[in-house]
């Protein structure tokens, strides 16, 4: 391994280092940082919750009809809050100003951001996130934003390290994904595909399993006749979508005659919307009338243990942990681990820590960008920021591109360099660091003479915020680039303390974090 490794691996499994944790990488090693954070224990983390009882987010709107106008500083209290609670916010029947039927929505953002900046259990944060990518819904629908604190903390968070199969599950039975794929009205003889090709599509086998294009019949699918078909065409999805019909939500629906379902917000089986036929799916067939819920579950199962949904799964983690272009020998062997372990309670944890042991991990050079959620929070940690987040801040995130579960399509935001480079794109990161710097959002000031001692010269300034950000010796290129962008002498003396030292330091720093070097992991 090169001398650079520690701040390349928080890069990567954690959303950077903070002053001092890369070093303490390198006493421990590897493995022994992964035993811990692969197995976070369910006690206190202090600073993580200290930041999130003393955050505050600004709602303000005017009166109307059925509500009084408000302007306010509140908590972030839907965090812990049941789906139930929340509920009443997705009835347009129901008197609320819009902005409090998405404030939900911006308390997890808000915390999202806050836990991936101040959380001791770094990877459990990535993994979360990567898994909201992987099974996208759309908070700014307001039903689904009505869920998104129990989806967050219940579905995503509970099983980013644990059982693929359970995880399903778990996201399949789920308001938020039941409303926004549109589960929830699927009925007998009116079956709705969208969450069934989804599955199949992004959460499970993958589009290079879809072989509708060379065969419209089950049985030509090589495998099929064995029950081990190679994937999956659209008869497969017909099917499927059959096997989740009653798969649904208490949300005031009629059930028949004066019967309604109550409007709870929760998960609820209606046997009488169920198509209790005979399925066929994978090559499997379904017996007739099963009991509650054993057709979904079945079809959950083939997919979680399809070869197919091990590569692409595997795929997927090694292009979010690694580069856009992973080695396939490297998804190949992960793929292995992920099927030896498939029932194993931690199977993701396991695959997880395979992919970071393995020489290719440690052998990659930095070259995937970071997006904003990741730069935001790297910037935080490598300054040492007691970041907070505001409105302001939550709106410069989402003007980068990044609106943070507000992606309308299923497929998430894309995690390839490219779509984070064009030139606006840029422009909004750049933005984004020059404002956390300079406190424009009122999230924290930045200590700027963290890595001095005294005063400096604009050349040692520069170098010094290189060593702090990037881990690694400082370019000159760099160095020179920032000497000429801020029209300073490399001997010109900045002093730390002083009104016009401290703006030159901030603004440095924020020249260092616009640099390839911290651009990317």
């Amino acid at each position: 391994m090169d001398s650079e490794w520690p701040h390349r691996a928080l890069n990567r499994l954690g959303f950077g280092p903070k002053p001092g944790e890369a070093e303490a990488l390198r006493r421990v090693g590897l493995p022994r940082w992964l035993d811990e954070q692969l197995a976070p224990d369910t006690g206190p983390d202090d600073a993580c919750q200290s930041a999130l009882d003393a955050c505050r987010l600004r709602i303000k709107y005017d009166a109307g009809e059925g509500w009084a106008a408000v302007e306010e500083m509140r908590p972030l209290a839907s965090l812990s809050k049941p789906i139930d609670a929340l509920w009443p916010l997705s009835d347009g029947k129901k008197p609320f100003a819009g902005p409090e039927r998405q404030f939900p929505r911006l308390e997890v953002a808000a915390a999202t951001l806050l836990r991936a900046v101040h959380s001791r259990w770094q990877l459990r944060e990535v993994m979360t996130d990567f898994w909201h990518n992987h099974f996208n819904v759309y908070a700014g629908e307001q039903a689904v934003a009505a869920a998104l604190p129990a989806y967050d903390r219940d579905v995503i968070r509970r099983h980013a390290l644990g059982n693929f199969r359970d995880f399903l599950e778990a996201v399949g039975g789920s308001t938020a994904m039941l409303v926004y794929l549109n589960n929830r009205s699927s009925r007998a003889g009116s079956a709705n595909e969208n969450y069934a090709r989804e599955l199949f599509e992004l959460h499970g086998l993958g589009r290079g399993a879809y072989l509708n294009a060379l065969y419209n019949k089950w049985r030509d699918v090589p495998g099929a006749t064995a029950g081990k078909p190679a994937g999956y065409i659209d008869q497969d999805v017909y099917e499927a979508a059959r096997a989740f019909t009653g798969w649904a939500v208490e949300d005031g629906a009629g059930l028949g005659g004066e019967q309604r379902l109550p409007a709870t917000g929760r998960f609820v089986y209606v046997e009488s919307w169920h198509d209790n036929y005979q399925k066929r799916v994978l090559g499997q067939e379904f017996d007739p009338y099963q009991p509650p819920m054993a057709d979904g579950r079945r079809v959950l199962s083939l997919v979680a243990d399809h070869p197919a949904t091990a590569l692409h799964l595997c795929r997927k983690l090694c292009t979010r942990l690694l580069a856009d272009d992973p080695p396939e020998t490297l998804v190949k062997a992960a793929a292995q681990v992920w099927m030896d372990n498939r029932r194993q309670p931690d199977q993701i944890a396991r695959v997880v820590r395979a992919i970071a042991l393995s020489p290719a991990f440690a052998d990659t050079p930095p070259a995937k960008v970071k997006r904003p959620l990741e730069l935001v929070a790297s910037f935080a940690r490598a300054t040492a920021l007691d970041m907070t987040v505001t409105n302001g801040l939550l709106n410069e995130v989402d003007s980068s591109g990044q609106r943070l579960f507000g992606c309308p399509p299923p497929t998430g935001y894309p995690d390839r360099s490219d779509a984070w480079l064009g030139a606006a794109a840029i422009r909004r990161r750049w933005s984004l660091l020059l404002g956390l710097a300079e406190n424009w959002w009122k999230t924290g000031a930045l200590n700027a003479a963290l890595p001095f001692a005294g005063p400096v010269t604009a050349a040692e300034a520069a170098e010094g915020w290189q060593r702090a950000l990037v881990g690694g010796p400082p370019s000159a290129d760099v160095t020179q680039a920032i000497m000429t962008g801020m029209a300073l002498a490399p001997t010109a003396r900045l002093t730390p303390g002083q009104k016009d030292g401290d703006a030159k330091l901030r603004r440095m720093v924020a020249f260092v974090a616009m640099s390839p070097q911290f651009q990317t992991r």
